[in-house]
């Protein structure tokens, strides 16, 4: 009798972890892969200035996804703000760092430091942990200069320029989705005193 329920009671046990198997198994082809996540980065000041356009020069590209230190070489602050004037009035289009099309801002940024071949940060929100932070009185030409977006309440970067002056009053240039609609150069007026987040030296002369 005893080897009886002894018999049902292990027919019982393997039916159930059988049953447990099959609910816990799931096929390879449904599980998720790490192809299907998609890490999500806060949308810039003049949209969507997260995304990374296809136009991004892959030796750019795989240098933009995480850099602190942007090394300029041998090129002066005054050559790339020089070159950086010489595309004021060219359009703003989300998306582009092509200047025959237009810019948006950290595709005008990606623009003129790539014509120097100097890689950064495609999106303006990566240059946030980029070296070295620089109080706003030491600013010089050729510093970079981040802003929030347009609600500036939300303190994350998603603007950014290229200071051109600090002696007179700072100015600086960038590309603006605003009244401007394109490149151009802009004083450090109360608007963007309000939306200041830092500036960055890239140049160490």
């Amino acid at each position: 009798m005893r080897f009886l329920f002894f018999c049902l009671f292990v027919v019982i046990t393997i039916s159930s972890c059988n049953s447990d198997a099959q609910k816990h198994y799931i096929p390879k082809d449904s599980r998720t892969s790490d192809s299907s996540i998609v890490h999500n980065i806060p949308d810039s000041a003049d949209s969507k200035e997260a995304d990374l356009p296809s136009e991004v020069p892959p030796w750019n590209y795989a240098k933009s996804l995480d850099v602190q230190y942007i090394n300029p070489g041998r090129t002066k602050p005054d050559e790339l703000v020089n070159f950086a004037e010489t595309l004021i009035g060219i359009p703003y289009l989300y998306g582009s760092i092509d200047p025959n099309k237009g810019f948006d801002c950290s595709g005008f940024i990606s623009h003129v430091f790539n014509h120097f071949k100097i890689a950064v940060p495609r999106s303006s929100v990566q240059f946030t942990s980029v070296e070295r932070e620089i109080s706003l009185n030491q600013a010089k030409r050729g510093d970079i200069i981040l802003f929030t977006g347009t609600d500036s309440t939300k303190r994350v970067v998603g603007h950014m320029g290229i200071v051109t002056s600090a002696e007179n009053g700072l100015e600086f240039i960038h590309s603006t989705s605003g009244k401007a609609y394109g490149v151009t150069k802009t004083p450090f007026n109360k608007y963007y005193q309000g939306r200041f987040v830092k500036t960055i030296r890239i140049f160490n002369n």
